[in-house]
């Protein structure tokens, strides 16, 4: 087990978010959490990374109670978010990005892994000095993961890696994860609206409504009964 979370409850203000999330990860996994938009997704895998506070439960990570760190410190045990939305540095070139995602590595170490980013992203290779600001999104989002990769995690969280780019860029964007999962031991956590491309890749799947899970299950149940209630948008 790399990630277990027990009751997981997050807020905003007295509003209730996330409520009683219990996951568990195995070394190596790819684990997708679906749901629709607003089902609470995103603020529970900010709960996970205490980038967003909890109001109780508890997270175990590769053996250790990480509850009550601090985001810097539990980054530097393995465990790399890679944030909706993407945030890049708009102003720092490609390279320069994707060396912030190793800072806590040796230079060895960083070579090592930019050579195999570029190998998943050729594209990155390419615009190496372009400033990332004046990427497209679908190229913003291979050099968010890139970044994330850097820090050779033990655990990567990909948090809506579709949203917001064509279909032909979703597809692009999936085809390298299908490659990096095929190529590298890693282990994902996978958070998405997408449920088509998602299932794609993962071998286990949790459905999230309302802020709550509602089912755990394979991606074939998922593609049967499952689909259409979990598309179902919650109510407010």
């Amino acid at each position: 087990m790399i990630l277990h979370t027990e009751n997981l409850t997050s807020s905003y203000g007295d509003v209730t978010v996330v409520r009683n999330v219990s996951i568990t990860i195995r070394r190596g996994d790819v684990v997708a959490v679906l749901g629709a938009n607003g089902a609470g997704k995103s603020t529970m895998v900010r709960a996970v990374t205490n980038l967003h506070t909890r109001k109780s439960g508890m997270v175990l990570f590769d053996g250790a109670d990480i509850t009550s760190l601090p985001p810097h410190e539990i980054a530097k045990l393995g465990l790399a978010l890679v944030p909706e939305h993407r945030h890049v540095f708009a102003r720092m070139s490609v390279m320069e990005n994707l060396l912030m995602g190793g800072y806590l590595m040796d230079r060895r170490t960083n070579g090592e892994t930019l050579s195999s980013v570029f190998e998943l992203f050729p594209r990155l290779q390419e615009r190496a000095r372009q400033l990332a600001g004046t990427l497209s999104g679908g190229e913003q989002q291979m050099l968010a993961i890139g970044r994330g990769l850097m820090a050779k995690p033990k655990l990567l969280i990909l948090d809506e890696p579709s949203m917001g780019l064509a279909p032909l860029l979703v597809k692009e964007v999936y085809a390298s994860l299908e490659r990096l999962v095929g190529h590298e031991e890693i282990t994902i956590l996978l958070v998405e609206q997408n449920a088509r491309e998602a299932l794609g890749i993962a071998q286990r799947v949790y459905v999230m409504q309302r802020g709550e899970l509602s089912a755990e299950a394979t991606p074939d149940d998922v593609r049967g009964s499952l689909l259409k209630s979990y598309l179902v948008a919650p109510t407010t």
